[in-house]
């Protein structure tokens, strides 16, 4: 584990080794929303990265979904060390790692100006909270999501690469069809948290962090994608979603497109948008209505909805498996 000395709690004074005093990197308030299971093996690397944050007023909100390792134990260890007002130890729903983030988000005893989320194995770049503020830049009463590229590690910290690179602007008709970054990369404001707090309990939710991407941007959010990684993501056996990078990983894209299981996620999806029908913007919900039609419609007007609608994905190679997926009515 990191040996170095922990930061203090919030507000009070931060002082460098020959005893100087340091400013603040800011005053903001970021409630690192932390979900846990039977994850002890990398936890304890997690929870360093956080402890090193450029930005220091930050409190770890873990909620645990049912762990039966070491990882309670760690968790209350840290908590020694942090105190109780820094790491905040919760009991999940015990029904998956969606809802457990969502029980975190509609925790309404959690109050910060910022959210972010995280997994229990990753390695936080130390500047990852200074920077996701700094880009957000400034509170808002509009929804706004920050969000990043990634690095890859092995198990045992070796880099292995990176996710991939995207480039077409983030957008409601892009978070129809693409998922475009992972929930542990991503910093939201109050506004977009009170958004994503009205989700219905009662919903199947396919991932968390697309969920975001469609609500925030559909509502007139703003969504910001960094390509500049600010984490290590560590691939392993354990991963519940992996980083989606390389040619296996976009074949198996492609097929699940192909044999129908994206259209159930759409269905999904589509379920949660029409609940905050009212909250989409006048351009999201027309894009919508001809996603929804086309979904319903003949081979030739199923293709042209879909053009009319502007959905698109982040690269090439997506936007053909997006057509093919049109043209066999599997979206």
């Amino acid at each position: 584990m990191n040996t170095q000395p922990y930061p203090p709690n919030p507000g009070s004074q931060i002082k460098s080794s020959d005893g100087t005093a340091m400013p603040e990197t800011g005053s903001d308030k970021v409630a690192i929303l932390l979900c846990t299971y039977n994850g002890a093996a990398f936890l304890g690397e997690q929870l360093d990265s956080f402890t090193t944050q450029t930005h220091k007023n930050w409190a770890i909100y873990a909620s645990d979904d049912g762990s039966s390792d070491e990882t309670l134990t760690l968790l209350k260890e840290y908590q020694r060390k942090l105190g109780e007002d820094r790491l905040i130890i919760l009991m999940g729903p015990r029904k998956g790692f969606a809802k457990n983030f969502f029980s975190l988000i509609k925790n309404q005893s959690i109050q910060a100006d910022y959210f972010a989320f995280s997994d229990q194995d990753d390695i936080w770049f130390n500047d990852k909270l200074e920077r996701s503020i700094t880009r957000l830049n400034g509170r808002s009463a509009v929804p706004a999501l920050f969000c990043s590229r990634t690095r890859l590690i092995a198990a045992d910290r070796r880099v292995i690469g990176f996710s991939p690179l995207f480039s077409a602007p983030p957008g409601f008709r892009n978070a129809l069809v693409q998922s475009i970054a992972g929930a542990n990369t991503m910093l939201i404001n109050g506004a977009a948290r009170e958004l994503l707090a009205e989700t219905e309990n009662e919903v199947t939710i396919v991932a968390h962090d697309w969920l975001a991407y469609l609500l925030v941007s559909g509502c007139g959010g703003r969504v910001i994608y960094d390509p500049t990684p600010t984490l290590d993501y560590r691939q392993h056996g354990g991963n519940l979603i992996g980083a989606n990078s390389g040619l296996k990983e976009r074949m198996i894209r492609l097929g699940k497109m192909c044999t129908g299981r994206f259209n159930k996620w759409s269905n999904q999806n589509l379920l949660i948008l029409n609940s905050f029908k009212q909250k989409l913007t006048p351009e999201s919900k027309l894009t919508l209505d001809r996603f929804e039609q086309a979904r319903q419609s003949s081979f030739i007007r199923r293709l042209y909805l879909m053009k009319k609608s502007g959905i698109y994905r982040q690269t090439l190679q997506g936007n053909v498996s997006l057509v093919l997926a049109s043209c066999l009515n599997k979206i």
